[in-house]
């Protein structure tokens, strides 16, 4: 395998299949702020991590805006080498256009600059920020074109990996695509409400295999951080599938023994039904076990969260501190599916969590308008956590409290278990209904439940056997069966 020079980013490197080729010229291509400078500092930190000497040439900067860009990451810059070609010097005030000599004269002197200081500080990797410049001193293709293939030519003599930073002005430049033996990417793009969003797609990159696309990434304090599109394909393991109790016997019944590992459960129901209760039930069961487990927050917070929990007897704290249990609240306003899939895959591989609850996925689907292969995603990650053999639950709320319920999108054929909870009306008080009405791993009940949230966390009585249209909210009673809230709790 041909050795790869690393990009100081792991998430670039993933995508890349290791880094770059060495000796070699990129492009790296996006609009201000998009994170251009940050990526090339850290392309050359990580070579000065690696005894490999970098030098920084701009055009567009001063060095001490780079060292204060440095210095708002937490990088100490000073092992690097900052050459400025935009200096007193080099500013014509007698100019009109520009702040360069005639192009004739400043493009030469542009270039041989940069020659002169490669030749006497033999760098082995070079960021070029940025083209923008040379491009308006060029002022014709033809003569940029030249002076990039010029440059090229004598950064591969020095066995140079160079970055080149182009700020998009030309709205296509096919001439850097063409020379450059890599592009990268970086977009920024801006939400109606929430934060903005980045993404990065490698256009092109000549002799090795890529992972093609968007990824997300973060720009923050510390530096880039990319996550790579999830294929789950590449994240296949063995594991040994075995049903394991969800600490309710009623509701193990329903679901033929219980909740299997290496599948997903979909808890749907209108708000306040229980669906948060009966997964905290079932987590803790993992808990009690011994597993290690991750909750992921979007809706409630912490603080009821927990208070409910202890209420109801289900007290998470205990595992919380000893590290057992890990409980992330997002906002989803604040996220992107990259990050997301990224926390989630870290929970797994670095972690070892093999029992995960997302509640809800109504906010995280709802803060990414727009996300037309959302499906798309939650169809990677839930195969990729099957694949690991992690016991995954998920909350769908829905909207209306009886009778016709929907939801904001249809995840149900995802799903390896649908759980259905509803509300009923019976002689003057509203009541709590649940049905397993899918399994693809287990014989599954056929009965519609009464369920009860109280010491314990759920209660699950008899079969509704006298009432007929309980799902729909509007029962028919023409039987018998007794209730909880009238007979004391069913023995479950």
């Amino acid at each position: 395998m041909t050795d790869r020079t690393s990009t100081g980013i792991p998430g670039l490197d993933d995508i890349l299949g290791g880094g770059l080729t060495p000796k070699r010229l990129y492009l790296v291509e996006g609009s201000p702020g998009a994170g251009k400078t940050t990526l090339g500092l850290q392309f050359l930190l990580d070579g000065v991590a690696r005894g490999e000497s970098g030098m920084y040439i701009t055009l567009s900067e001063t060095t001490d805006e780079l060292v204060a860009v440095g210095h708002s990451h937490g990088w100490d810059l000073g092992a690097l080498s900052i050459v400025e070609l935009a200096g007193d010097d080099d500013l014509d005030p007698d100019s009109q256009q520009s702040v360069f000599h005639p192009s004739e004269v400043e493009l030469g002197e542009t270039t041989r600059k940069v020659m002169d200081q490669v030749d006497a500080l033999r760098p082995m990797r070079i960021v070029f920020d940025s083209l923008s410049e040379v491009r308006l001193l060029a002022q014709n293709p033809l003569r940029y074109r030249r002076q990039i293939l010029a440059l090229k030519q004598f950064f591969s003599a020095r066995d140079c990996t160079v970055l080149l930073l182009d700020d998009k002005t030309a709205e296509s430049d096919q001439h850097l695509h063409s020379l450059a033996h890599g592009v990268i990417s970086l977009e920024q793009l801006t939400r109606e409400y929430g934060k903005e969003r980045r993404r990065v797609n490698v256009l092109k990159m000549r002799g090795i295999r890529f992972r093609g696309g968007f990824h997300d990434y973060t720009l923050d304090t510390g530096g880039i951080v990319m996550y790579p599109r999830l294929v789950a394909a590449e994240h296949v393991r063995d594991f040994t599938p075995q049903v394991d109790s969800s600490g309710s016997d009623g509701f193990d019944a329903l679901l033929g023994g219980g909740l299997v590992r290496g599948t997903n459960t979909l808890l749907v129901g209108p708000s306040g039904i229980g669906k948060t209760t009966l997964s905290t039930r079932c987590l803790l069961s993992a808990l009690q076990r011994g597993e290690q487990a991750s909750y992921y927050l979007f809706d409630e917070g912490l603080g009821t969260f927990f208070a409910r929990s202890h209420q109801l007897g289900l007290d998470l704290r205990p595992y919380l501190a000893n590290g057992q249990l890990t409980i992330d609240h997002f906002d989803p306003a604040e996220l992107s599916p990259g990050e997301f899939a990224q926390k989630l895959r870290d929970a797994v591989d670095q972690r070892r969590s093999r029992f995960i609850v997302i509640d809800s996925l109504n906010a995280y689907l709802q803060a990414m308008p727009g996300e037309h292969f959302l499906i798309l995603q939650m169809h990677e990650l839930l195969s990729y956590l099957n694949q690991q053999g992690v016991t995954t639950l998920m909350i769908l709320g829905q909207h209306g409290m009886m009778a016709e319920a929907r939801t904001d999108v249809d995840l149900s054929y995802l799903s390896d278990t649908t759980v259905l909870l509803r509300f009923f009306e019976a002689r003057g008080r509203v009541r709590r209904a649940i049905s397993v009405i899918k399994s693809r791993t287990t014989e599954h009940a056929t009965t519609i439940h009464e369920l009860l949230l109280g010491e314990g966390g759920v209660l699950i009585g008899a079969p509704l056997d006298g009432f007929e249209g309980v799902l729909a909210g509007m029962p028919t009673y023409r039987g018998g069966t007794p209730l909880m809230a009238q007979a004391g709790h069913a023995p479950e």
